[in-house]
């Protein structure tokens, strides 16, 4: 495979992050959701901070209208009580008034003393029905607003969606050269070009190797269209056990209790039931072996109770990270993991697999993160 151009080639490590079910997912058993599981508070913040105890460098905290918690006021009460952790807050275009947004963000950066990233979502609103390129310019025109709003003294924007002339005033982000990092996931021509010009971290989900060196070669080519490089991330569940063979049997007990029509049920209830990303996931899942895998130690079984992310890395510590080198090697900077249940997984992983990872925080290895604190935010984005 050709070598890809990214934005951190300098970096030995990676960004190891784990997942907060905060729009519920946490069970067992795939297709069964016991009440101990179901998205709350107590449940969620306990997985965020063990991930933090344990030297994850970032989280993602999800957003669904459906199901569980407002991603925004979960991470807004979650992040005094963290020490070392990022948050990967998830934010839906259009759900804010872009300057409130940016007033937000630039909030809760500084609540963090710049340990907050952002998840760019252009999905649709609930109760609306945009068109792709619709939502991704939607996206353009905030993600244009927030950087207007960071970075200079005025908003001075006239789009489709938005018409705003507004002194920037106090929404400085803590963070500096160009506020908090942009992870994207999308797989439509619009999303891939939004990404190229304006965000850092390109987010996929798991597919082989060679499909996802091909969807790295297209960002890479776009983004230099723009005369930039982005950095890759990979969004992927695991099942780390100490043998093979105990690894795959967790597997097949995760799925072990779904009915086929209760994962259809669940896979079609996202708002991107229908996107060309979720439509991915489902060809490498029929294209995988009898047992559901797509290649070494890339098993699709999750696919069949979930929409977006639908494989895992199920083998032994040793394979797993054998594979998350591989990934490293391609240009894969960021992995978001998960596995089920969140809590006993998350700590399996780091007992198992982590302590043979060189584990980096983004946000600081690209300068984002300044050398002396800014002040508040409501002292109008005035630096010390």
């Amino acid at each position: 495979m050709e070598k890809i151009k990214i934005k951190s080639e300098h970096l030995k490590g990676s960004e190891i992050s784990w997942f907060a079910p905060i729009c519920n997912g946490d069970t067992d058993f795939l297709g069964e959701m016991p009440d101990q599981y179901k998205s709350n508070w107590e449940n969620a913040s306990k997985i965020l901070l063990k991930a933090d105890e344990l030297g994850y460098r970032n989280i993602l905290c999800p957003s669904s209208y459906q199901v569980g918690q407002d991603t925004w006021t979960f991470a807004s009460a979650v992040a005094p009580l963290t020490k070392n952790i990022n948050l990967l807050a998830a934010i839906r275009c259009g759900e804010l008034h872009p300057p409130m947004l940016a007033r937000s963000i630039a909030t809760l950066d500084h609540i963090l003393k710049g340990r907050l990233t952002i998840n760019i979502i252009s999905s649709n609103l609930p109760g609306t029905d945009l068109d792709s390129a619709s939502r991704y310019q939607r996206s353009r025109e905030v993600i244009e607003i927030l950087k207007q709003a960071w970075t200079q003294d005025e908003i001075n924007f006239k789009g489709e969606y938005y018409n705003i002339q507004l002194p920037t005033g106090p929404i400085k982000p803590y963070q500096q050269n160009g506020g908090p990092l942009l992870y994207f996931g999308g797989y439509s021509p619009p999303g891939v070009d939004l990404c190229a010009e304006h965000c850092d971290v390109y987010l996929m989900w798991p597919e082989t190797e060679q499909k996802i060196h091909g969807l790295m070669s297209t960002m890479s080519e776009k983004a230099a269209g723009y005369g930039r490089k982005v950095d890759f991330g990979l969004r992927i569940h695991v099942i780390v056990r100490e043998t093979e063979t105990e690894a795959r049997a967790a597997a097949k007990s995760l799925m072990s209790k779904l009915d086929k029509e209760v994962g259809t049920e669940i896979r079609n209830r996202a708002l991107d039931a229908k996107s060309y990303g979720v439509a991915r996931q489902a060809e490498t899942r029929e294209k995988a072996d009898s047992e559901g895998y797509a290649e070494e130690i890339l098993w699709t079984g999750i696919g069949r109770a979930r929409s977006g992310c639908g494989a895992a890395l199920v083998g032994t510590p040793d394979q797993i990270v054998k594979k998350i080198h591989r990934y490293m090697d391609m240009g894969i900077r960021s992995f978001i993991f998960s596995g089920y249940p969140h809590f006993e997984e998350c700590q399996l992983f780091a007992k198992h697999v982590m302590p043979q990872l060189k584990t980096i925080s983004l946000p600081e290895e690209l300068g984002r993160i300044p050398k002396e604190a800014p002040m508040s935010p409501l002292g109008a984005g005035k630096r010390t």
